[in-house]
């Protein structure tokens, strides 16, 4: 008889071939979900609902080389508790403290607040590149550098530029050519209105480095994106760039640093220093007058 209180995963071996077929008697047999691992050894999944009783294991002998390798018996879990285990709040830079916006913790002296929503898009403060990109902004607000105007070339939520901003940055644009980047982007100015003081951080739009929007020059440019990316926007950077000028370039593998130092030096960007937290490295560079 079936546990009316837990959920029964079957796990089995299938091969695709059978795949369509399988599903389907199993949908019509109490299963509610199945799916396949992407990675080996791509192991099949059926998900039976608590009060439902799951058909006969042996019956699955009808299909040509499907075998029953396990069936485990699970209880109702809070998933959205589960996946706020995996995030809490990160201190960054010498000033910043990221945080997801259910932690109503009191903050740490001397620490700027930013709330974010994990999984909004990219830019939550979770990636080290992002961590790298804001304690260089920091860097570049002690040295008084963020005069602007600022570009942060594709933005996700807008993490840099909101960091920007509250570092003293001005006349700041961001932008991703993500759909999804530009609602989130809004979002994310939403959730951080008071420590904004309901102030504009920065202007966003969706579309690419040759938008009509993008009105050169900058005397600062945000790349925390893949390095083949910025390799292929790295001519346009340069044609924006305000001589003397400076980016910050991140998303790069340390492995790849020498690759991504002889690409900028190549378009006029003069490397002045790199950063690395874990695998991953950003690099401030200024532009050649």
């Amino acid at each position: 008889m079936a546990n009316s209180d837990l959920h029964l995963r079957w796990l089995l071996e299938a091969s695709t071939t059978v795949e369509d077929a399988l599903t389907d008697w199993l949908m019509d047999h109490g299963a509610t979900a199945t799916y396949r691992e992407a990675d080996p050894p791509h192991t099949f999944f059926a998900y039976f609902p608590p009060g439902v009783e799951a058909p006969n294991p042996e019956d699955l002998g009808k299909f040509a080389g499907v075998r029953l390798l396990n069936a485990e018996a699970f209880a109702d879990e809070d998933w959205l508790a589960k996946s706020r285990e995996g995030f809490g709040r990160i201190e960054v830079g010498q000033g910043f403290l990221v945080k997801p916006l259910w932690d109503e913790e009191p903050l740490p002296q001397g620490r700027t607040p930013i709330i974010v929503n994990p999984g909004l898009a990219f830019g939550t403060g979770g990636h080290e590149t992002t961590r790298l990109c804001m304690a260089l902004l920091e860097d570049l607000a002690a040295e008084h550098r963020l005069g602007g105007p600022i570009l942060d070339i594709g933005s996700g939520t807008g993490i840099l530029a909101l960091a920007a901003h509250l570092l003293g940055g001005q006349q700041i644009t961001a932008f991703d050519v993500d759909p999804d980047c530009g609602p989130a982007m809004v979002e994310f100015i939403e959730m951080n209105a008071a420590v904004l003081k309901h102030a504009e951080p920065f202007e966003s739009f969706v579309g690419r480095l040759d938008d009509e929007r993008v009105q050169g020059p900058y005397q600062g440019l945000l790349a925390n994106i893949l390095l083949e990316t910025i390799q292929e926007l790295l001519p346009r950077m340069a044609e924006i760039a305000a001589p003397g000028g400076w980016l910050v370039a991140s998303g790069i593998l340390a492995e790849r640093q020498d690759e991504a130092l002889v690409s900028l030096s190549l378009h006029g960007f003069k490397p002045l220093r790199v950063v690395q937290e874990g695998a991953w490295i950003a690099i401030l560079c200024e532009r050649v007058q």
